[in-house]
């Protein structure tokens, strides 16, 4: 697969992890090029198996991806529409489709992710942010207009509503560890620790099936706001998309004869057994 000529960001693959760079010069604005890019790394990537784990990053010592573009902002409609007219914007539609993809994504933020950038990050399945260098802000209530990239329907996701509602109509900047304790990101990390953590959890998911990693992320997105009785069916679904397609059966089966799960040994570090199992094909 061509990971290649893309204007608004780099992208390099090791084994089963994917990094992406942003940079487009000066501060990485989220514009019409960067959404082009996006879906068409998204293209290669949902037709990509190879492919087990993306990260996002950035060149830019100071912002991960800006706010979006307003010389796309100002042509948005000043026609109130019905419920029923109402069509998804394009930034909307890029980073649902980057949500969805079957890899498991994680944002490495090092700088400002304001508006559509912070978007983004929330967009992707977990995020990890340096103390002193990042800062989150959506400014959207201030500029007359509410985030529209997925922050108002993702954002309580993540936070809850009050502190959903907290960012977002305060429109202020808020730090890695206000962030982490929001929920907005998965942990605040020291600027000398982000980078090895965050290679150290990519290349363990790169161990496991695609298969696997596309099924688990999929059930977890498609149980959040389903009823219990709805959620246990999608999870037993995707549990039959993974067995099909993996060496699952196979694993237990060997574990089962060779009676592994009854050695006390293999409970005290299934950390490492883990790994250890996908030999198994």
């Amino acid at each position: 697969m061509d990971y290649q000529d893309y204007t608004t960001f780099k992208a390099e693959k090791n084994e089963a992890v994917l990094t992406v760079t942003f940079d487009y010069p000066p501060v990485n604005i989220q514009g019409i090029p960067m959404l082009d890019d996006l879906n068409r790394l998204a293209e290669t990537l949902e037709e990509d198996r190879s492919v087990k784990v993306v990260v996002f990053q950035s060149a830019h010592p100071e912002i991960f991806v800006a706010h979006a573009d307003t010389n796309f902002l100002k042509e948005m409609s000043t026609t109130a529409v019905s419920r029923d007219e109402v069509e998804l914007l394009y930034l909307q539609s890029t980073l649902e489709r980057i949500s969805k993809l079957p890899q498991a994504t994680i944002a490495k933020i090092e700088g400002f992710a304001r508006g559509g950038g912070h978007e983004f990050a929330l967009a992707c399945d977990m995020r990890f942010a340096a103390r002193g260098k990042a800062q989150f802000m959506q400014m959207e209530v201030g500029m007359g207009i509410l985030p529209c990239g997925g922050g108002a329907s993702r954002m309580a996701r993540q936070a809850g509503l009050g502190r959903a509602l907290e960012i977002i109509l305060s429109a202020r900047d808020f730090d890695a560890d206000e962030a982490e304790a929001y929920g907005t990101i998965n942990k605040a990390l020291d600027p000398g620790e982000i980078g090895e953590y965050v290679d150290i959890l990519a290349k363990r998911i790169a161990h496991f099936p695609a298969e696997s990693i596309n099924a688990c992320k999929q059930s977890v997105y498609e149980s959040i706001d389903m009823p219990i009785d709805e959620a246990l069916k999608a999870e037993a679904y995707w549990l039959y998309q993974a067995t099909s397609q993996t060496p699952a059966i196979k694993r237990f089966t060997i574990a089962d004869e060779k009676g592994l799960e009854h050695d006390m040994e293999n409970q005290r570090n299934w950390n490492d057994l883990v790994i250890g199992v996908q030999d198994i094909k």
